[in-house]
């Protein structure tokens, strides 16, 4: 159904400034869905340099065994059955956090998670420090990379 120029569908007048933004909305969905279409078809070309020069970026940091980075600390004690418990009630409460010990004398050190950056790390002691008050962080030069864990 053709309806005269300036009328709705339900027969009242369009004001002008009605019409013209229609006309600008209807151009800016037209414009915006070409650009779309140009958009995928994207060619990077890298100089042979600077392509070298990522591949051995990825190769050093694939050669590395351990990196540094962040642990929280639970428990240190001397007692070997009492890291042992709290380990256990560890893991039963939080399954899903990997949870390990480190032993240097006189003391066996309770460690959880493996975050590369401090700020990371902390989240996880905030959620803990409910349960287990006097937590703390921890630096640790010796992670293996996919020990490394994500959010909580």
């Amino acid at each position: 159904m053709l309806l005269p120029q300036g009328l709705s569908y339900f027969a009242t007048p369009m004001p002008l400034y009605m019409q013209r933004l229609r006309y600008i909305l209807t151009a800016l969905l037209i414009g915006a869905g070409s650009l779309t279409v140009a958009a995928q078809d994207i060619y990077i070309e890298e100089d042979p340099p600077i392509a070298e020069m990522m591949a051995r970026f990825a190769e050093i940091n694939q050669s590395r065994k351990l990196v540094p980075g962040w642990r929280v600390q639970i428990l240190a004690t001397a007692d070997r059955s009492r890291l042992e418990t709290v380990k256990q009630s560890f893991q039963y409460r939080y399954p899903n956090i990997p949870v390990d010990w480190v032993h240097s004398k006189p003391y066996y050190k309770l460690r959880a998670g493996a975050f590369s950056s401090k700020l990371d790390a902390m989240r996880l002691k905030f959620i803990l420090e409910q349960d287990y008050p006097g937590i703390y962080l921890v630096k640790d030069d010796s992670i293996q990379p996919k020990e490394l864990i994500g959010d909580y």
